[in-house]
């Protein structure tokens, strides 16, 4: 009996009394047409294989542009750079701003964008100054109001949002200026001085604590941002809610037709990154040593650049919550070094403007992988 016909399966009679076969395709036809239709697809070149490696890692692109930074302004500053006071004065500097991308990046991943996040920090600060020493309260009761302000003016965002359906710009760009002319009218535009603080409420500026290690001085700030972005790592990448939260942002009539409550899912958003704000308020004020009406005014902007450099996407859906933290020390790497380069302060701000603009033309190129 020959190969082929022993691969025959021998099937039941037909009503005219033939017999019917089921024939096998020869050997090695099947590999032949693998091998064809490989042939017939163009390898990816270099270029392609590294714009889906960085789709799938996103993150990778300012861990590059931040071990690039640090190298070059350690060859123009010198030694001055690369000594431990100045590389933990950049962390002092950008924990403030890293908290408030940690709450921008909540929003940011729903393919929204909040304008708001630093007037609700500065409100929580004031809040929480004015009722620690004018009004007397117990400074832990003046910090967990403060929290709850916080909270609130997260879910009046949220519900803004949800409910009425306008736009988060929109919502927050409003929300903003009502929140700072809030501000100033509690205040009266006056600072709480740092003496009185210490006086009345010690507990307020806990956060600026500073702690020697190598000649380095670390601010409890600095491990309350690296804790925080932990915290939201884990809520992001290991919790159901985190995967709604990237599948609202990715195409959110896709999430609502999966299931995903949307709506609940974005006001728990805002209601984090209110929560997120109103830490940075207790936390600023550690930083700064007094409560300033004004301080910060500039903390949305930083924020959005440092979301935008860390590499997560404004269309929503993709990015790591650990981009903006890497991003904020871009900010902070480029600001120190050409600073002891001796470099003005306009072209600083010139530079960082330079970067946001690749940032998003690189995140432009990045998703031409999903189109």
């Amino acid at each position: 009996m020959s190969k082929a016909s022993a691969e025959r399966a021998r099937l039941p009679a037909s009503s005219d009394g033939l017999t019917m076969t089921r024939v096998s395709p020869p050997d090695g036809e099947s590999k032949l047409n693998e091998n064809f239709a490989k042939f017939l697809e163009p390898a990816p070149s270099p270029l392609v294989r590294l714009q889906h490696f960085l789709h799938g890692n996103p993150t990778m692109v300012p861990v590059i542009v931040l071990l690039l930074s640090v190298l070059a302004f350690g060859v123009i500053a010198g030694d001055r750079f690369f000594h431990p006071f100045n590389l933990s004065l950049i962390l002092q500097q950008v924990s403030i701003i890293g908290i408030l991308a940690a709450a921008q990046s909540l929003v940011v991943l729903t393919a929204g964008i909040d304008l708001s996040v630093a007037a609700i920090m500065v409100l929580s600060s004031v809040i929480m100054g004015k009722l620690a020493i004018d009004v007397g309260l117990p400074t832990p009761l003046a910090i967990g109001i403060g929290f709850a302000i916080g909270v609130g003016c997260g879910f009046i965002n949220g519900a803004l949002v949800t409910r009425l359906k306008l736009p988060p710009f929109i919502v927050t760009l409003g929300t903003w200026n009502i929140l700072f002319a809030l501000n100033l009218w509690l205040s009266n535009a006056q600072s709480i001085r740092s003496q009185d603080i210490d006086q009345s409420a010690p507990l307020l500026k806990w956060f600026g604590e500073r702690v020697g290690f190598l000649g380095a001085q670390f601010t409890y700030g600095v491990f309350l941002t690296a804790i925080l972005f932990a915290a939201l790592w884990f809520l992001l990448n290991r919790t159901a809610w985190g995967r709604h939260v990237y599948a609202v942002g990715d195409d959110k009539d896709a999430a609502e037709l999966a299931g995903i409550r949307t709506n609940r899912t974005l006001i728990s958003v805002y209601v984090l990154a209110g929560l997120v704000c109103a830490l940075g308020a207790w936390a600023s004020i550690g930083r700064v040593g007094s409560v300033s009406p004004q301080s910060f005014y500039e903390g949305n902007l930083q924020s959005i650049t440092a979301v935008v450099i860390g590499g997560i996407s404004l269309f929503g859906g993709r990015g790591s919550i650990l981009g903006p933290l890497i991003g904020a020390l871009i900010v902070g790497v480029f600001q120190s070094g050409l600073r002891l380069s001796g470099v003005d302060v306009l072209w600083q701000m010139f530079a960082i403007g330079w970067l946001i603009i690749l940032a998003v033309a690189l995140d432009q190129w990045i998703r031409k992988v999903s189109a």
